[in-house]
This record gives structure tokens, C-alpha cells and sequence, in this order.
């Protein structure tokens, strides 16, 4: 085998291997391996602890497009980063620039942050030809630099919960703003993932009763240098500039390679305690923006290989993500890369499972969203990928770019049909009946064609693009001045709950009718069939003071506040209740749709609709009716479902009735020749959660009752 010598310090370079990408150390060196199709050269940069860099190695062996060598000597610890050579011609797309120190795609650790004071653009700013000219200062010293890793770690006896998707209830939460200030939670461990696995916090989600954590993005992000300059941060982390390095600013532990050990710890504590983690992952566009952004990464590697660019301007790029830039998966090394990275944190990091931000866009063929595009032909035919938890948040900004309802069968989707329902409803809107009842019942209309089950849609009411529930019902305009843009920035929900003043209140009718409302949201999303999705700390009434855009707030606008009033205790307690009832009941949870008719020779049908009257909905009225108060009745002994063991499950028979007007209503239970009693279990307008039934609340078939305005009653039958 023919061995190089680097002249400068006698190192060995030996040729190495194209695969696998990055640098991966074997226990005696390491091998680095980086895609690049148009350049001309590339040259590894290998830096000191101090950031200084030590040496440049040519890359002088490619094969398959792809540039490598091994470097015997060289193991964790050690950073690095690549330059690479090719032609700068920004009009034909091509922006590379050997000035520039570039972050490896594959790092699986990152050491630093970018110094915007740094010469990290490729154009010199201010030159009248904007972006055209090449700058050609060395940007190194403000550039992040890759850090080769051990990856070893003791799993110990780690194994994946597995928890069947119709029996999950997702939390989506933010890894610090979770546990920023929780009195409990060391302080040195506040905001980190060691913190997220710290006992206080781990058992506060199994007593809540949720099955998964969904963690806002952890792939290595950067702050905008607008936001910076105005004492803001990228808190969300939707600005990925890495997909397999976790966020170190998360970590507790700094040291390279720190982060890696820490979110692998963190995964088996949580794992330990029958929790599934799902990332939020944003591989739809990268942190270098439009032709004005920095050259950091990709851009610098193979700019018109990674990206999606004008076709008529290769100058420019296509923009279905609002951010500047969209990554192309039309490419088949960029499509490898978002492969090898899902591969990557299921296979190493044990991850569950994965929501993707804005998905539409990384299934555009062409211009149009493909449900038989590449990338989810190779997720499906994936052995790993295939097996875990996939959900699309199903819209982007393109054009055509909204697909609830389109995604493939193994897929499950945010529903924002069901979140504006929901809200209309309950604020007393207009809502045709069938509506409301596809959304109660899992939307059949949305996934029941294509074979999909009723855990395809992931129901939600809040999330963290939004007001949190507190703020839902107490605002009827989003307040975002502390973002700096004028109150310009975030969704016009424009409400109208119709509690009174604004804000915070002391009125006790206001702060009861506020009450009653997220009581009504929380248990129609707790009853619904598919799968609950909770943001984080709505159950603790956290608010944001009416910013529904809070993504630049990493303060205490943002962060969940643990000190619980009577109120927000009592709502917290209405929320577990309400969890452990659905948990309670298979009927709530069912992983196949309604039949709608009676099923092995039941006396009840599997679900049945009334209205107040206690008549059944007629045709002429569930086609064409705006729907105020209408109660559905679950068969529970109509189930066709059998369990782990066998054994097939039956459960008790349920009767929900909503009222969604401003009075009473007069409601009257039908007659069907069953027992004629029915205990109440839930009712929102006083609070009651019972999951056995409150013997003292009966209410008797064929007798009338008023149905509170603007409440939800559960009713089982006696």
C-alpha cells in the first residue's frame, strides 16, 4: 500500500477508505471521507485544544466522488475541519472558496460556535457585486470545528419501549426550557440533557402519564447574527448546521465528545423509565440561508449538489422552507446523508422515532410534492427506519406545499384539521357536525383510504409554534414585541375567546371561564381517538405572555415555570386525571377505525351518534348541520381488538356529550335496552375527573338534563 508523508510534521497518511463518511477512529487511527463531486481539491485541517491549526493534509485519493485518507495516530479528541478547492462561479451555482474552513457533514461532534466577527461569508461584505466576488480571508479562527469521537458507550440492558403508536400520548417539550427552572434539578444539570434524565424530571413525566418526549431540534444549530445583535438567541433550534452532532449547549458536559455521552445517557434513563424519545428533526433546509448567507458547510463543499437552486438562475435558491434555502433530495449523496443521519441516531444514539419539520419539502421532486418521491421510497425499504415512529409535520411553503392527509402509510402527521376544529368549536364557532365528528373519531376521511389507521393522525391542540393553552384562551392577539420585529412576526389568530380583558385577570367569572375552556380542550383532546401530542407545561398553565412566536426567547418567556398556584395545581391535576383515564380505557385508544354498526352480534354498536334530543343524527342533519351539542356513545364491548396475550379487549360503554354553545342545552340519553344508568366521569364544567365514575352524578336514560354551556360531559355506562 503506498503511504504519503505530510512534509511539515512526518505524519503518516495512508489512503483509507471512502466509507464510511466522516471521520470514524478504529481504535488505532482514524479515517476521514468527504463527498465532494465538483471540486478540485480538498485539504484536511487538523487544529490543537486551543483552536490553533496544526497542520493541512491533502486529500489525494477519490474514489466514488468521494475524497479520503486514514491518518494512523490521530483519535478522539482531535478537531478538524476541511477547505476545499473548485470553481467560484456563483452564477452556474459553484461557491467554493479554499479560504473558508468548512464543518464536516458527517462530525459527530462540534467544538465551538461561529464568530460572526470572523470572515465567514464567501463574498466580502459590502462589495458592490454583493455576493459574485470571493473573499479570501481565512475565517478559521470563528468556525466551528469537527471532533472525532469514541463512540463507544454501556448500554447495559437498554432496549427500546416499542410502545404501540396507538397507545402513545406524545409531550413535545424543549431539552432546556423544560428543566431551566426546576427547583429540583441541580443547577449545574438545569437546561441540559443530564438534567432532563435527573430523577425529579424523569418521574414527573411517568406520573403525568405520558409515553414519548418529543425533543425540539437537537441537531448542532446556530444563532442568527441578526438576532445575536439584538440579545436574542435561536432558542428553538430550527437552524440546523450539522444532523449528527447533538446540541452541545445542552450538555453538561463540554469535553469532546461530552454531549455524545450525555444524550446516550440521557436516552437509557429514559428508556429506563418506559419513555420513548422522538427528535424533531429539520433536514428540509441547513443554517447557511440564501446566496447572501455564510459559507460554513455544505455550500463550501458542493454547493449545487446539496442544494435546491434555480434552475433557470443557479445563482439563487428554491426557498419551500422560508428560510432561505432548501436541501435536494433529488441528489443521491444528499439523500444518503439524511439516511446515514436517521440511521445514525436510531442505530448509536437509540432514539425511537422522528418528527420532520416542514417534510413536504424534502419529498419535491421536481416542484410538486411526490408521495412517491425517493425519500420515502428508501425510509420505507429501510430495515431500521422502517421500524420506528414517523411523523410529518405535513405542510411547507411552497406551492401545493399543504398534504395533511397525503403522507404514505407508514406515516403519521401533525393534524392541524383537528387543531383549528377543536378551537372553533369550543370558542363557539361555526362547525359543520361531520367535521367535528371526523376529528373526534381519528379522521377516517384523512387516512382511512389508503389504509392508514387512526394513530396516522397526531392530535393536537398547542404546540410550541403558537400560544401555549394558558395563552390560548386568555389573549385574543398575539403580543411578540419582545422578538424585535414589531409584532409582525407569528400567526394572526385573532381568537376571540370572548373571557373579557386580556392577559393576566383576577375577575373570578373570567378566570373560571378561561378554566373551563382549557379543561374542554385538554379532555377533547384526551378522548379523541389517534394520538394525543401535549406541548410542554400546558398542563402546568405555562404562559408566554401572549408571544405565539416565542422561537428567539431563551428567558423566562419561554421556559416552564414549576411554581404552581391552587389554579394551575388544580388544572395539573385535571390533566393527569384525564391521562390516566384514556390510559384506562381501549376504547379511547383504538387502533382501528369505528365500524359504526353493531360487531359480533353486540347489543351496541361500536359507535353511535345522538343528538340532544336523544334521537339519532339524521342524514339530511350530519350532512348538512352546524353542529352545537351532540353526544357520541362508544360500545366498549363492540371491540374487535385482542392484546399482547390473546386476549380479545373489551372495555365499559362510554357516552361523550359536548356542548359547545353559550347556554344549556336539554339533553336526554336514548333508550337501547341496556342498563338505563350512567355514571359521570369527567365533566368540565366543575373540574370532576373520576376515572371509576362518580356513584352521586347519575344520569338515567330517557330523563332530561341540562348539559352545562360550553362543557363536555364522559359518562359510563352503570
Amino acid at each position: 500500500m503506498t503511504v504519503a508523508v505530510a512534509a511539515t510534521t512526518g505524519r503518516r497518511i495512508m489512503p483509507g477508505s471512502r466509507a464510511p463518511l466522516g471521520a470514524t477512529w478504529d481504535g488505532e487511527g482514524t479515517n476521514f471521507a468527504l463527498f465532494s463531486e465538483h471540486a478540485t481539491a480538498v485539504e484536511l485541517c487538523l487544529f490543537d485544544e486551543q483552536g490553533e491549526e496544526e497542520q493541512r493534509i491533502p486529500l489525494r485519493e477519490q474514489t466514488a466522488l468521494v475524497w479520503h485518507a486514514y491518518l494512523p495516530g490521530v483519535g478522539p479528541g482531535q478537531r478538524y475541519g476541511f477547505r476545499v478547492a473548485g470553481p467560484w462561479d456563483p452564477e452556474q451555482g459553484h461557491r467554493f472558496n479554499p479560504s473558508k474552513l468548512l464543518i464536516d457533514p458527517y462530525a459527530e461532534a462540534l467544538d465551538g460556535v461561529v464568530d460572526w466577527d470572523a470572515p465567514v461569508f464567501g463574498y466580502p461584505l459590502g462589495d458592490r457585486r454583493v455576493d459574485l466576488a470571493v473573499d479570501q480571508l481565512d475565517d478559521a479562527w470563528g468556525v466551528p470545528k469537527g471532533v472525532v469521537v469514541d463512540g463507544s458507550f454501556d448500554w447495559g440492558d437498554d432496549r427500546p419501549p416499542r410502545i404501540p403508536l396507538h397507545d402513545s400520548l406524545i409531550y413535545e417539550l424543549h431539552v432546556k426550557g423544560f428543566t431551566a427552572c426546576h427547583p429540583e434539578v441541580p443547577e449545574e444539570l438545569r437546561g441540559t440533557y443530564a438534567g432532563l434524565a435527573s430523577p425529579p424530571i424523569v418521574s414527573y413525566l411517568t406520573e403525568l402519564g405520558v409515553t414519548a418526549v418529543e425533543l425540539l431540534p437537537v441537531h448542532a444549530f446556530l444563532d442568527d447574527k441578526h438576532l445575536l445583535d439584538k440579545g436574542l438567541t435561536n432558542y428553538w433550534g430550527y437552524n440546523s448546521i450539522n444532523f449528527f452532532a447533538p446540541q452541545a449547549r445542552y450538555a453538561a458536559d463540554r469535553s469532546p465528545g461530552g454531549p455524545v455521552r450525555e444524550f446516550k445517557a440521557m436516552v437509557k434513563a429514559l428508556h429506563a423509565a418506559g419513555l420513548e424519545v422522538i427528535l424533531d428533526v429539520v433536514y428540509n433546509h441547513t443554517a447557511e440561508g440564501n446566496h447572501l448567507g455564510p459559507t460554513l458547510s455544505y455550500r463550501g463543499i458542493d454547493n449545487t449538489s446539496y442544494y435546491r437552486l434555480v434552475a433557470e438562475s443557479p445563482r439563487y435558491y428554491m426557498d419551500y422552507t422560508g428560510t432561505g434555502n432548501t436541501l435536494s433530495t433529488l441528489h443521491p449523496s444528499v439523500l444518503q446523508l439524511i439516511m446515514d443521519s436517521l440511521r445514525y441516531w436510531v442505530t448509536e444514539m437509540h432514539v425511537d422515532g422522528f418528527r420532520f419539520d416542514l417534510a413536504p419539502a424534502l419529498a419535491r421532486e421536481l416542484y410538486d410534492v411526490n408521495r412517491l418521491s425517493s425519500f420515502f421510497d428508501v425510509i420505507h425499504q429501510d430495515p431500521v427506519l422502517s421500524q420506528v415512529k414517523l411523523i410529518a409535520e405535513p405542510w411547507d411553503v411552497g406551492a401545493g406545499g399543504y398534504q395533511v392527509g397525503n403522507f404514505p402509510w407508514l406515516w403519521s402527521e401533525w393534524n392541524g384539521k383537528y387543531r383549528d376544529t377543536l378551537r372553533s368549536f369550543w370558542k363557539g364557532g361555526e362547525v359543520h357536525t361531520s367535521e367535528l365528528a371526523y376529528r373526534l373519531t381519528g379522521s377516517s376521511d384523512l387516512y382511512q383510504g389508503d389504509g392508514r389507521r387512526p394513530y396516522a393522525s397526531i392530535n393536537f391542540v398547542t404546540a410550541h409554534d403558537g400560544f401555549t393553552l394558558e395563552d390560548l384562551v386568555s389573549y385574543n392577539d398575539k403580543h411578540n414585541d419582545a422578538n424585535g420585529e414589531g409584532n409582525r412576526d407569528g400567526h394572526d389568530d385573532n381568537l376571540s375567546w370572548n373571557h373579557g380583558v386580556e392577559g393576566p385577570a383576577i375577575d373570578p367569572k373570567i378566570l373560571a371561564a378561561r378554566e373551563q375552556t382549557k379543561r374542554n380542550l385538554m379532555a377533547s383532546l384526551l378522548l379523541s381517538q389517534g394520538v394525543p401530542m401535549i406541548a410542554h407545561g400546558d398542563e402546568l398553565s405555562r404562559t408566554q405572555r401572549g408571544n405565539n412566536n416565542a422561537y428567539c426567547q431563551d428567558n423566562e418567556i419561554a421556559w416552564v415555570d414549576w411554581k404552581l398556584d391552587e389554579r394551575k395545581r388544580s388544572f395539573l391535576e385535571f390533566t393527569r386525571g384525564m391521562i390516566d383515564l384514556r390510559h384506562a380505557h381501549p376504547s379511547l385508544g383504538r387502533p382501528r377505525f369505528f365500524q359504526g354498526r353493531k360487531v359480533r352480534g353486540s347489543l351496541v354498536e361500536d359507535l353511535a351518534w345522538f343528538r340532544s334530543d336523544g334521537e339519532p343524527m339524521s342524514d339530511q342533519e350530519w350532512d348538512e348541520g352546524w353542529v352545537r351539542a351532540i353526544g357520541m356513545r362508544l360500545g366498549g364491548r363492540a371491540l374487535t381488538e385482542v392484546d399482547a396475550d390473546g386476549n380479545r379487549l373489551t372495555d365499559d360503554d362510554l357516552f361523550i356529550l359536548l356542548n359547545g354553545h353559550h347556554e344549556p342545552v336539554e339533553f336526554v340519553l336514548p333508550e337501547d335496552g341496556k342498563s338505563p344508568e350512567w355514571e359521570t366521569m369527567v365533566d368540565t364544567a366543575t373540574g370532576l375527573v373520576d376515572i371509576d365514575g362518580d356513584p352521586e352524578r347519575v344520569c338515567r336514560a330517557a330523563t332530561p338534563f341540562d348539559l352545562a354551556a360550553r362543557s363536555l360531559l364522559l359518562l359510563r355506562r352503570r
